[in-house]
């Protein structure tokens, strides 16, 4: 859960900051609201 929702802001941090290849991206700041959504599910899921 927690790596999951650390890697989606990474990802989206990362898209803005850091030199990714290209311009920022969609389909990264989409990869990284996934992330945080399936983190999101985890969370929700856990017992």
């Amino acid at each position: 859960m927690f790596g999951l929702l650390g890697i989606g802001v990474l990802v989206i941090l990362l898209n803005y900051v850091a030199p990714i290849p290209g311009a920022p991206s969609n389909w990264y700041l989409l990869g990284g609201l996934a992330a945080v959504l399936a983190g999101i599910i985890a969370a929700t899921q856990y017992r």
